[in-house]
């Protein structure tokens, strides 16, 4: 029986290009994860939009001297392009600077407020002397009091810990340096510690979680939920549905995960049935929230928190966190331009090559390292030497000496190998299904090898001469073998893919054949070939590495 899944990721700040971190992080995973669930036969949606309200946004404007409207739409409009160019299948890619936004995000604000869990308070905040201002929390930089890192005024990437400006050690204003003075202002503040037992509760049954999640959220929760400030001192952002807080706007990190809401509102209402967003948050749904690991407790406590006291939406099924993605060995850094910026990548390289190089090198449990000798070493000796050169022999060889149509004759030995093939397919799924990605992909390889094994062994490029029956017969199995790689490889390499699907004589998309072993009809001409990867020259290895900071 098909099942509801909704897909939500992370909002990307819209103040800059995305770079591989951002891919590898969550939007890869989230992509794979739903193409396979689409070829499962699964009732899909998968949205997500540019967070347009972050103070990242305000700080690039700010230094650009244009207003933060600016800098979201430029940005909003590079994810789209990326997003097509990189096969990254969203149903909905919107933006929080939207007026369906801004009106789910205040009914949440209203609704919770109406319930007891939204206060007001004076709390003390930064404000600059210079400037004449309160700061925004990404406005001070200092020193984390937890780990002694640099820190932001809202979080320290370091040791993950979500922090107020105040907290910071040495603090200082982001643009003029000065000290900042602590002034008093009233705030409205979510009563998150009224959840802190229905939350330990809730996270007790997931089991299936990632360890990393599992661990990072009981650790916030052993040390105790504390009610926070969900709105600041800024006249960017979501407007307070309260008369006398025109000056202030809803804390981004407030508004940006009820995004998962409003977009699957947007969504039903493109398609004329504005009711359609009930059936993911009020009946049978199973919900992934694809994120990084600095955002996990904002998955797994604060958003859940949210849910329980609006009432009534389903919670997070899973919140399959990412580690990070270090380059060459060092920690990404934007503002020193170390970083793969996905727009170069892409004007210089095929979007499979890189989907496979962070899929098999994926950060789900531990960080991981991405370098460009990897890049080159992957991309000739695995995808190019392994899958395309396979591919590309036997459909040329069928071509060349059965006219497209080999017999189907098989042997014991032959059918062994499709076996193995027809057997990974429910096997590797249920990776998949699992968020087990890296391990899925491997298992895919280490099958494609065996598909070499077998050809080489056969020999069709000598039996063709002495026995063109029984060539035929081991060229027929390897084109049904690489067909079942062709469905293997598609949630992973969706471009390769439907090539290598045209390639076999099909002109419909693989997506319409489902998640299963098929043999090749009987007769079945194939299509014309070409290679399915480009090899690339080593001189691309010194090339990108001058490009780097």
């Amino acid at each position: 029986m098909a099942e509801r899944i909704l897909i939500g990721t992370a909002w990307p700040y819209a103040n800059g290009p995305l770079h591989l971190g951002h891919i590898a992080g969550c939007y890869l995973p989230a992509d794979t994860f739903a193409r396979y669930q689409r070829l499962m036969g699964n009732e899909v949606l998968m949205v997500s939009g540019s967070d347009a309200h972050g103070t990242p946004i305000t700080v690039r404007a700010d230094q650009e001297g244009v207003e933060p409207a600016v800098i979201a739409e430029r940005y909003h409009q590079s994810f789209l392009d990326s997003w097509k160019r990189l096969g990254i299948s969203f149903d909905l890619f919107t933006s929080t600077h939207t007026a369906n936004h801004e009106a789910v995000t205040q009914d949440f604000f209203l609704r919770m407020r109406e319930q007891g869990y939204i206060y007001t308070q004076v709390m003390q905040a930064p404000y600059c002397p210079n400037e004449k201002r309160f700061l925004p929390d990404r406005y001070v930089e200092g020193t984390c009091p937890h780990c002694s890192s640099g820190a932001r005024g809202d979080q320290c990437d370091h040791c993950g810990r979500t922090l107020s400006p105040t907290e910071l050690l040495q603090a200082h204003c982001k643009f003029c340096g000065a000290t900042p003075e602590t002034r008093d202002t009233e705030h409205f503040f979510f009563k998150l510690s009224a959840f802190e037992d229905r939350l330990r509760e809730w996270v007790s049954d997931k089991t299936y979680w990632k360890h990393n999640v599992m661990n990072f959220t009981k650790a916030f929760l052993e040390e105790g939920l504390r009610d926070g400030p969900i709105t600041r001192d800024m006249t960017w952002g979501v407007p307070i549905p309260v008369p006398g807080y025109e000056t202030k706007r809803i804390y981004v990190w407030f508004e940006a995960v009820i995004g998962y809401l409003s977009a699957t509102k947007e969504w039903a209402q493109d398609k004329g049935k504005p009711d359609d967003w009930k059936r993911f948050w009020m009946e049978p749904c199973r919900i992934y929230n694809f994120i990084g690991k600095d955002n996990i407790v904002f998955h797994t406590l604060r958003w859940p928190a949210y849910l329980l006291a609006v009432g009534g939406l389903n919670m997070p099924y899973d919140v399959p966190a990412n580690e990070f993605l270090t380059l060459s060995g060092r920690q990404l850094s934007t503002s020193r331009n170390w970083a793969v910026w996905v727009p170069d990548y892409l004007e210089r390289y095929d979007p499979d090559a890189l989907r496979y190089v962070l899929s098999i090198n994926s950060p789900e449990t531990n960080d991981a390292d991405f370098s460009w000798e990897e890049f080159l070493k992957r991309n000739n000796n695995e995808l190019v030497a392994a899958y395309g050169n396979l591919v590309n022999r036997c459909v040329t060889f069928v071509q060349k000496h059965f006219d497209g149509v080999p017999p189907a004759t098989r042997t014991e030995a032959d059918e062994a190998l499709l076996h193995r093939a027809r057997e990974a397919v429910p096997r590797i799924g249920d990776l998949i299904g699992l968020c087990r990605f890296k391990e899925g992909m491997r298992e895919i390889m280490a099958l494609t090898r065996e598909g070499n094994v077998y050809f080489d062994a056969q020999e069709p490029w000598k039996t063709v001469k002495t026995d063109k029956a029984r060539a035929g017969t081991a060229l027929n199995t390897t084109l049904n073998f690489i067909n079942v790689l062709k469905v293997l490889f598609y949630p992973y390499l969706p471009f390769s893919s439907e090539k290598l699907h045209r390639m076999l004589g099909y002109s419909d998309s693989v997506e319409q054949h489902g998640w299963k072993a098929e043999e090749l009809p009987a007769g079945h001409k194939l299509g014309t070939p070409e290679p399915l990867f480009k090899k690339l020259e080593p001189t691309i290895v010194d090339e990108e590495n001058a490009r780097l900071g």
